[in-house]
């Protein structure tokens, strides 16, 4: 009899439609809701993505997982409410849950400790504060659904779980806690989802992915030279190939519709052979060997949640690298995203693993690093500028500076007063950094969207205490000082917009939350503490107002 390993995980949800991802340990047919889907296998595993269709706008309808018509779902004794399908409402509240950065170990002492503690200590997961939350409290209070911005799984940093059964096999050279393929992939996928409070939590919260450096390994696609470098290791072809097949199986698949699942046409051609591996591997490859040659896999998407539109920009797996032509995305995909954000909507809402605007010095560092790698100052310095760019992962929009001049370019197109029916609010949610902060946007000309900057991370991978002054000296006023004098000596221009965090950044596991209601919307990032009885508690720690009374109809009065 078929087993269910990982899931359900109620990925896509819209008005009329949903999708359940499972991973099963042997081929089978998934039934939920009526509704049937076969298996497709890739080296050995075996998952299944379920379409519900012809639902109605504001249903709820508890579900249940049948393989080969026996019941695998709800777990027997579960002590968590039904999964259930909350279809979206046109007009309805909105909570938009998001964070980055969330590393597997145990919840036990001593992996709850702080780094400086301990080797392993990671801090209390934020995403199971949420789960527990949810599991005791209003249905009407639950996240509508969540954006996860990065990190989903460290594949170059794995768990102590993980690497206890890395280290029983032949390694062939693969650096010390670094996944080697396809299959160690499987095993942190499944220790990040199976927990019995996650694992309800993601069959009931509808999820959105995207990958960031860690889901395949640190400065991925940093640069140019970066790619040479790890393409000349004989390891890395079997691991590029695992983490970008388990990215698409794990995650990528689930943040499509149905409608564009069944545009790009390779579920189906998975599902009808009867085993797939090769077909994946071939498409990793190719998919692979275009970076840094534009005119891959489109790994950015979009949903629409009621009155708020979600646009995902892919800052990894889609940037041009060549020297002098640097890119966070090329330009078919640029296009594709900028046409998106433009699209009437009450709230746009972009989200990036990465930040757009750096805090404090940390923005002029970037821009420095960039221009100092092609020669700025000397083509003396490219060797060196190039070793302190991946030491210090100057990656962010500020050290692709084309495109970030574009997405400011974007941002004040979009928030215009002059437009017609330009959005209440504009907010880029980004994460990567290891720590929290909300930073208001300025835009040239006032009056017309409120423009933020959320940036949630993480959710359970605490900064060292060394760590934490670093970052906070570099977003310090005498950070940005430095960081300004740097982005001068190399003639960046000075950006259109200011920004300012409007808290202090917060270093703890954080998650944060937009709600988008009928009269009013604002972020809370909260942070996780320890509670009563091995529980965990949930503290505001910065908030930010996106619309109210004087916000409506579009634009400010």
């Amino acid at each position: 009899m078929a087993e269910l390993l990982i899931g359900p995980l109620l990925r896509y949800v819209g008005q009329h439609e949903a999708t359940i991802w499972v991973e099963t340990d042997q081929a089978c047919t998934v039934e939920v809701l009526g509704r049937q889907a076969r298996t497709f296998q890739f080296a050995g595993h075996h998952y299944a993505l379920v379409m519900v269709e012809g639902l109605e706008p504001g249903q709820v309808l508890p579900y249940e997982v049948h393989l080969d018509g026996q019941r695998c779902w709800p777990l027997p004794g579960a002590a968590v409410p039904p999964s259930a399908i909350h279809t979206i409402v046109p007009d309805g509240e909105v909570r938009l849950l998001f964070g980055s950065c969330r590393a597997a170990a145990p919840h036990e002492e001593p992996y709850t400790l702080e780094p400086h503690d301990h080797p392993e200590g990671r801090g209390i997961d934020a995403l199971r504060a949420i789960g527990q939350r949810m599991a005791t409290g209003e249905v009407e209070s639950w996240p509508t659904m969540i954006m996860m911005l990065g990190d989903q799984v460290y594949a170059d940093e794995s768990s102590p779980g993980a690497q206890a059964r890395m280290d029983r096999t032949d390694r062939h050279g693969v650096p010390h806690r670094v996944v080697a393929n396809f299959e160690e992939y499987t095993w942190l996928y499944r220790e990040a989802w199976t927990p019995e409070v996650e694992r309800w939590m993601l069959s009931t919260v509808p999820s959105a992915m995207i990958f960031d450096d860690h889901d395949t390994i640190d400065d991925w696609n940093i640069s140019q030279s970066w790619v040479a470098d790890i393409r000349a290791e004989p390891w890395w072809s079997e691991h590029i190939i695992g983490g970008m097949v388990s990215y698409w199986i794990y995650q990528h698949l689930g943040n499509l519709s149905p409608e564009r699942i069944r545009q790009e046409g390779i579920l189906a051609r998975l599902v009808e052979v009867d085993d797939a591996t090769a077909i994946l591997r071939a498409w990793a490859l190719e998919s692979e060997s275009f970076t840094p040659v534009p005119g891959g896999y489109q790994f950015s998407y979009d949903r629409h949640l009621g009155d708020v539109h979600l646009v995902v920009a892919d800052c990894r797996n889609g940037r041009v690298l060549e020297p002098g032509q640097r890119r966070m995305l090329d330009r078919d995909e640029w296009a594709w995203v900028r046409g998106r954000v433009l699209e009437p909507a009450r709230h746009v809402v972009v989200a990036s693993s990465l930040p757009v605007f750096a805090p404090g010095g940390l923005h002029g560092i970037q821009q420095w690093s960039e221009a100092t790698c092609e020669g700025a100052w000397t083509r003396l310095m490219n060797r060196p500028a190039e070793a302190l760019r991946r030491a210090l992962d100057c990656e962010h929009w500020a050290a692709f500076d084309t495109s970030f001049r574009e997405m400011e370019e974007l941002l004040i197109e979009v928030s215009d007063a002059g437009r017609d029916r330009a959005p209440e609010s504009v907010t880029v949610i980004a994460g990567d950094i290891h720590f929290g902060f909300i930073s208001e946007i300025t835009m040239p000309q006032p009056g017309g969207s409120v423009v933020r900057q959320a940036v949630c991370s993480p959710m359970r991978n605490e900064l060292a205490r060394r760590d934490r002054r670093v970052m906070r000296f570099g977003s310090s006023r005498a950070g940005r000082r430095i960081g300004a004098w740097l982005a001068r000596s190399v003639r960046r221009a000075r950006s259109r917009l200011t920004w300012e965090m409007s808290s202090e950044p917060v270093f703890t596991n954080n998650i944060g939350t937009m709600t988008f209601g009928p009269r009013r919307a604002d972020i809370v990032i909260e942070a996780v503490r320890p509670g009563t009885d091995g529980g965990r508690t949930l503290a505001v720690a910065c908030h930010s107002e996106l619309s109210g009374p004087d916000h409506q109809d579009g634009v400010s009065r």
